[in-house]
């Protein structure tokens, strides 16, 4: 059976980015083995525009009722939504921007997350709808934040993978690689230490 990993990317710095070379250490790991397949979104790349209006406004409309135009903007979620239940695993490379996620990434939620179709409203609160994947969090970032008031970003990202339905997260954490000394070094060995101990247990 292959297990198939959905990689997104999202660093400005594009193949200077730390987030990007954990996201490459673990396509890397990832050919090494059988029965693993690695579709990579490049947020950045392939940048999507912010939420607008008129997008929001054409998934309230029904299919039969909508206009060319809004068509096509609903086809834009459609198939990020698709390719999100496409994949088992879904791997968010993230740097830390002012201590949140980039825009790019934002903009990727914005689309997925959708009332009705990934997740839904219940007498008991919302109710995620995609079901049977698991995530891993793949952090790159300057200074030392895990674990603090400061980390804004972990959680976050939880959440909003949690109101999808999408509980069981692994977060790696690469930190203090603008802090000088050893530390960049350690981080970022550490890290890839426990990406190969993830992709030994895909």
């Amino acid at each position: 059976m292959t297990t198939r990993v959905l990689m997104l990317t999202a660093s400005i710095l594009a193949e200077n980015g730390q987030s990007k070379a954990l996201a490459d250490h673990f396509i890397a790991r990832t050919e090494a083995r059988d029965g693993v397949e690695v579709t990579h979104r490049d947020l950045v790349a392939e940048e999507l525009p912010h939420l607008g209006l008129a997008e929001l406004g054409s998934w309230q409309v029904p299919a039969e009722e909508r206009s060319d135009e809004q068509r096509e903007l609903v086809a834009r979620s459609d198939a990020l939504i698709a390719e999100l239940h496409d994949h088992d695993v879904i791997v968010l490379a993230v740097p830390m921007y002012n201590l949140g996620i980039p825009s790019q990434l934002k903009s990727w939620f914005d689309r997925v997350m959708r009332a009705g179709v990934t997740f839904r409203y219940t007498e008991n609160g919302p109710q995620g709808l995609v079901e049977g994947k698991r995530a891993v969090i793949l952090a790159a970032r300057g200074g030392q934040y895990a674990g603090t008031e400061k980390d804004t970003q972990t959680p976050h990202l939880k959440l909003m993978l949690g109101m999808m339905g999408i509980t069981e997260v692994d977060s790696v954490f690469a930190e203090g690689l603008n802090m000088g000394g050893n530390h960049r070094e350690n981080a970022l060995r550490e890290a890839r230490q426990a990406i190969d101990g993830l992709v030994d247990r895909l």
